[in-house]
């Protein structure tokens, strides 16, 4: 369940809530119990590392990495120019 940020245009009182996505947004503050509150905006707080990431894998251009290590081959055989 993500974690929302609200903030009370009444009192200025800034806290967080953990909601599901399908929740209706909160609308009355818990400290001055006015209907001022609205969401804001704010970055996730985590950061995908390691290998297996966009970061790692596929930022650096138009190279793919072959994550099967066989130079490219695809493991099915060529098909056969001569006619038999």
């Amino acid at each position: 369940m993500p974690i929302y940020e609200y903030a009370c245009r009444a009192c200025e009182h800034e806290f967080e809530a953990l909601q599901k996505m399908s929740d209706p947004a909160l609308t009355e503050c818990p400290e001055c119990k006015a209907n001022e509150l609205f969401k804001k905006i704010s970055a996730a707080g985590f950061r995908l590392k390691g290998g297996g990431w966009y970061e790692t894998d596929f930022k650096s251009g138009g190279k793919k990495k072959n994550l099967a290590g066989d130079g490219g081959a695809s493991g099915t055989p060529a098909a056969s120019s001569s006619s038999d």
